[in-house]
């Protein structure tokens, strides 16, 4: 970088602010997110399409709104303090907010006036919700569709509709109304080359001494549904590699590290060599149902969600 692009204060003491700090410019905290983020403000000029001089204005006026010190000569370049790079961090939410608000504004601009938050777990967003949502935006141009994943442990949500798993033994959700949906069977799937890869169906027992490859978090009420049944089948499970999701526990059985047990919504698309076989006595399987917000359930875009869901099977 060339020193005469260097037009930082000098950081040899605190900066001091001749007035009360105000609002942060939301531009130049772009800016200087992007300086962190490239390592130096030549490399974000070239990103950004400014001069080497602009980036370096807009940073000294972001520490002098601020009153911080953000950046510090070092040799021809600079080095971000410690305050700089927690500012930057920090600058990750206010971001995203901002993008979401801008998003609200271009949808007013566009007239859509109204929003629907769906939740939903991944085996069915990759099967079902492609295909609902085109459907819904066509239908529906002036709603804002929000989708929100609701299988993470430990994260709560609460959308106008959320496509789940019954858990037996747990209370309906207060203020939802329930519809079934489906029942989605498990299944397992295996490498071409594994002995039971020319059977049409076996029991669950049989896997007994597989080496097993786990597809989904622990603490889930669908992988409960897996144990309870292994245990009624009288054995264990006994896991070689644990992975938390569909896709990537498919890709261990396609390089033969083991097989997995999964609901069947989850192995519509399988990887090359790879088999599914139907599991019985006993089959696991799992409760798909569509808990709706009572308070919207009477909006004519919720009913004809629910009503496209029900259109849809685990073998679409």
């Amino acid at each position: 970088m060339k020193h005469k692009a260097m037009m930082l204060h000098d950081t040899s003491a605190p900066l001091k602010c001749r007035y009360p700090p105000r609002m942060i410019d939301v531009h130049r905290l772009r800016i200087f997110r992007s300086v962190v983020a490239n390592g130096s403000i030549q490399a974000a000029a070239d990103i950004l399409g400014y001069t080497p001089s602009a980036v370096s204005q807009h940073v000294s006026a972001l520490q002098r709104e601020t009153g911080i010190t953000l950046v510090e000569r070092s040799g021809r370049g600079i080095r971000v303090t410690a305050a700089g790079e927690t500012l930057a961090a920090a600058g990750t939410d206010v971001m995203r907010d901002l993008a979401r608000l801008e998003g609200v504004v271009d949808d007013l601009r566009l007239g859509r006036t109204s929003r629907l938050t769906i939740g939903y777990f991944s085996s069915a967003g990759r099967a079902w919700m492609p295909g609902i949502v085109a459907r819904l935006r066509a239908e529906f141009p002036d709603v804002l569709l929000e989708l929100e994943l609701n299988e993470v442990p430990g994260e709560q949500t609460a959308p106008d509709i959320d496509v789940t798993i019954e858990v037996a033994g747990v209370d309906e959700r207060e203020g939802y109304e329930r519809t079934h949906l489906v029942t989605d069977p498990y299944v397992v799937v295996v490498h071409k080359s594994h002995r039971l890869a020319r059977r049409r169906s076996v029991l669950l027992g049989e896997l007994a001494t597989e080496r097993l490859v786990d597809n989904d978090y622990e603490d889930t009420p669908w992988h409960h549904v897996l144990d309870r049944a292994c245990e009624a089948a009288g054995f264990t499970p006994r896991y070689v590699v644990q992975s938390q999701d569909h896709h990537t526990a498919l890709a261990f059985v396609a390089a033969g590290v083991g097989i997995t047990v999964l609901p069947r919504l989850a192995a519509l698309e399988l990887p090359r060599d790879t088999r599914v076989i139907r599991l019985t006595r006993p089959q696991p399987v799992r409760e798909i149902v569509v808990l709706t917000r009572a308070t919207v359930a009477h909006r004519p875009v919720v009913r004809r969600a629910v009503e496209l869901l029900l259109q849809r099977t685990p073998h679409d």
